[in-house]
């Protein structure tokens, strides 16, 4: 495997270690090398572990956990178990940067994350070059625009999420009426381009197009100018935190519009920002409407009710699914690394939560989202 010359010294991050094999040497330890035939595989998961996103790093572990502890309760990956640690990126791409030179020096396989785009494209060329496969749960178009065959998305992109989402409000409710604010992030930023995207191939023009930053607490200068234009719908690009932030502030501020948007708008986290009574009928795009779609749905709930004792959503079914398809590769191939552990994952075929995983060249594996409606704080199929 190709290796960076330096690992930049990473004062600011603290980095939490979550060795799921009993014995197995700590992070950054000369005892094993994950890439030799013995000893364990050594599996790298960046995330937000603190800061305003770190629900999406709490879920994302969780996801890939309890996939790495079904693996290596059946003996783990061609009888090695897999070594699961976990890296604190607070959602900067700069520590992104400087995290992913540490797994590089470290012998890390592969990464599970990030689920924040900005960071994860900041990490695509160091991981590139030091050929480490990343799976990811990011889902803006800049992720494809990165370039990187060893860069993979466990989710549609944006473009999927909302035309889906363009499909349902023009086509199928003819609402026209539509104001947009999102953040200036890399996630708000492939949102906004791919929403707006689907409505100009409507001939639709948004009647506010408003964008915020990806700190901003206070919207009212912004709503007040979307209250004047009166929209029927209102779409978010923005996470799950400042999303809910908007909708309640717009309701402070009299605003009845229907909201809608992607991932961020179909979790806890976003109801319970914006209080239950106000995220009421906002329409949600996903891929994971909720834990009771199918049998698979259903068992995966269990086991992470019963592992973590409390519900699952999205973001731990998609880095379940992402951990299940590497781990599947790393079998197939033989534990291999690499390029080799790159072609190995995209010819995987694999039937997950989110539906049927197939890669193309682009590193995306699947290409279809439903329409979901939260109802009485809780995301439900559309129709139901």
């Amino acid at each position: 495997m190709v290796r960076l010359r330096a690992a930049a010294a990473i004062s600011t991050v603290a980095v939490l270690a979550t060795v799921l094999a009993t014995g197995c040497s700590a992070p950054g330890s000369d005892e094993e090398e994950s890439g030799s035939d013995s000893g364990p595989i050594k599996i790298a998961v960046v995330d937000a572990q603190s800061g305003q996103l770190s629900s999406l790093g709490a879920w994302e572990l969780k996801g890939a956990r309890l996939a790495v502890d079904e693996w290596n309760a059946q003996g783990g990956v061609n009888g090695r178990q897999i070594q699961l640690d976990v890296f604190d990126d607070q959602g900067d791409p700069t520590i992104g940067t400087n995290l992913a030179r540490k797994i590089d020096s470290e012998g890390y396989l592969a990464m599970i994350g990030t689920a924040e785009s900005a960071v994860t494209i900041a990490m695509a060329p160091l991981l590139k070059q030091a050929q480490i496969p990343n799976i990811t749960s990011g889902q803006s178009p800049g992720l494809v625009g990165a370039g990187s065959e060893f860069l993979f998305l466990n989710g549609p992109t944006s473009t999927t999420y909302d035309e889906t989402l363009a499909k349902h409000i023009l086509d199928g409710e003819g609402v026209k009426s539509i104001a947009m604010i999102t953040n200036n992030g890399g996630y708000g930023k492939g949102e906004h381009d791919a929403f707006l995207k689907a409505l100009k191939s409507r001939s639709v023009t948004p009647v506010v197009d408003q964008v915020v930053t990806t700190e901003q607490k206070d919207f009212s200068a912004v709503l007040t100018s979307i209250r004047q234009k009166n929209p029927k719908v209102i779409f978010l690009g923005a996470e799950e935190v400042e999303s809910g932030l908007i909708v309640k502030q717009a309701r402070d501020l009299g605003i009845t519009a229907t909201f809608a948007g992607a991932a961020p708008q179909g979790t806890p986290v976003f109801v319970d920002t914006a209080g239950a009574k106000n995220a009421e009928g906002t329409i949600v795009s996903s891929p994971y409407l909720s834990n009771e779609i199918n049998e698979a749905s259903k068992k995966f709930a269990a086991a992470y009710k019963a592992k973590f004792n409390e519900e699952a959503e999205l973001h731990g079914a998609k880095a379940y699914d992402g951990t299940q398809i590497l781990l599947t590769a790393l079998k197939t191939s033989n534990v291999a690394t690499g390029k080799d552990l790159a072609e190995a994952i995209r010819g995987t075929k694999y039937q997950g939560l989110l539906g049927n995983f197939a890669y193309d060249q682009t590193g995306v594996g699947i290409f279809e989202t439903s329409i979901g409606i939260i109802r009485d704080g809780k995301l439900v199929a559309a129709g139901s």
